[in-house]
């Protein structure tokens, strides 16, 4: 895919369409160019590490396979970090204890998607650290990531100065970079992600001013009969396999055609597809499996 080189890949999409699992499967493609990746989430969510089969995340990174560390960023503890960075050490742990400030801080618009994208940010080789050769964020779904995006650019316009109006600048920076940071859209070939992919493509391209990458089109069926056996089947005796094999054939011409719809709108932005696997859990053998078909992507 597109997003081979880049320091920051960011990973949105409409609820429910897996996000997370092609968040893990891009690090495992990433690592198995020999880069150095972290896969962070938001929000103090932990799905990355239940994907690796872990049972949940940490504050600090951690190793979920080879080459693959994984973050839970909450908020909270990233505000901790950013006033222990900028602020002296007694000044900073007052703030961090404070029954006032805390709340004040969480009720600031955009400003806990400013620390969580910043400490994403912190781990590229952009940031302090330098850590990471790649990172990929799985960003809030929809709007979430949408906001989580434009906060830096927000920040680094109206903050009168000092370092919080640099660090959001840098970060802006970076992310209309492209050369540096890709964005990539998940959906499912079902008519609202679709739409939603659609509406997010055109919100980054008008008021973000930014670009989408790619376009990863999630839980695709198999292709369907051909018209010749679909007819014969209608015209056998009724049974619960035909049946079944007529509503998925069913199933994935309506899948086609809203894939169709998916590469006009979005004429120009590379389109993947992983397919549907019927198993409640993917396990580390389907995450490989969908790392080789990203990277084999255009």
């Amino acid at each position: 895919m597109t997003t081979a080189a880049c320091d920051l890949i960011v990973v949105t999409g409409k609820g429910g369409v897996g996000k997370t699992t092609v968040a893990a499967a891009l690090g495992l493609a990433q690592a198995d160019r020999g880069r150095r990746v972290l896969i962070a989430e938001v929000a103090a969510r932990t799905d990355v590490a239940r994907a690796f089969g872990q049972r949940d995340g940490t504050g600090r990174p951690r190793t979920v396979a080879a080459g693959v560390d994984q973050l839970s960023i909450d908020p909270g503890r990233a505000l901790e970090a950013y006033l222990r960075q900028q602020l002296p050490r007694m000044v900073a742990e007052v703030l961090a204890r404070s029954r006032v400030f805390q709340p004040l801080t969480a009720a600031a618009p955009g400003l806990a998607e400013l620390l969580s994208i910043g400490q994403a940010w912190d781990l590229t080789s952009a940031g302090h650290r330098r850590a990471y050769d790649v990172v990929i964020l799985d960003a809030p779904a929809g709007g979430h990531g949408l906001a989580l995006l434009g906060a830096p650019r927000t920040y680094a316009r109206v903050a009168r100065g000092g370092p919080i109006r640099r660090q959001a600048a840098a970060i802006d920076a970076m992310l209309r970079d492209r050369a540096r940071t890709a964005i990539v859209a998940v959906a499912t070939p079902e008519t609202l992600a679709v739409n939603e992919t659609v509406a997010i493509r055109a919100a980054l391209e008008g008021e973000l001013a930014m670009r989408l990458d790619a376009i990863v089109v999630n839980r695709l069926l198999p292709p369907p009969l051909r018209a010749a056996d679909a007819a014969a089947l209608r015209e056998a005796p009724a049974d619960p396999a035909i049946t079944s094999a007529l509503w998925l054939d069913v199933a994935a011409r309506t899948q086609r055609e809203e894939l169709a719809r998916l590469r006009r709108a979005c004429g120009g932005v590379p389109v993947a597809t992983l397919p549907r696997r019927f198993v409640d859990d993917l396990d580390d053998a389907a995450l490989r499996d969908f790392a080789q078909r990203l990277r084999a992507a255009p």
